[in-house]
């Protein structure tokens, strides 16, 4: 079996944010889902957990972060190709959300961008041709994210 990853994400609306997720092209998991939570599948080994607060509370005891204010954590998914990055941080914009709230980054063997979700969780969009990525560590070039 491949390893899957579940991100949890505490939300404030979890039908709102549900919304927001199906409108850039997850799919909502009824069989992980009631009114406290909705299980968002991004692919076949990606999903994202949106949480209640109330529920999420259930998983640890440290406060919950407003991610719209301060930073918990920066998600990064890949993408096939430029165009399809700027797609997804299009779609995330039409949904609700704010593009770019972190410089884009354009490499020539990389481009990313990011998007806001309703709650502040930046996800960054990542097109990377790893050969020529490999190939600029190696002669020194820039290649970090």
């Amino acid at each position: 079996m491949a390893k899957l990853i579940f991100v949890n994400l505490p939300v404030r609306d979890v039908a709102g944010s549900t919304a927001f997720y199906e409108s850039i092209g997850a799919t909502r998991d009824a069989r992980f889902s009631d009114a406290t939570a909705s299980c968002m599948q991004l692919s076949e080994t990606i999903y994202v957990m949106l949480l209640s607060h109330d529920k999420y509370r259930q998983f640890t005891t440290k406060p919950i972060v407003d991610a719209r204010t301060a930073s918990e954590v920066l998600l990064c998914v890949t993408e096939d190709d430029r165009a399809a990055v700027d797609a997804r941080v299009d779609m995330a914009t039409a949904a609700g959300g704010t593009a770019d709230p972190t410089p884009v980054q354009d490499h020539g063997f990389m481009y990313g961008r990011s998007f806001e979700d309703p709650d502040g969780h930046v996800w960054e969009v990542t097109w990377m041709d790893v050969e020529a990525a490999v190939a600029a560590m190696a002669g020194g070039g820039e290649a970090a994210a």
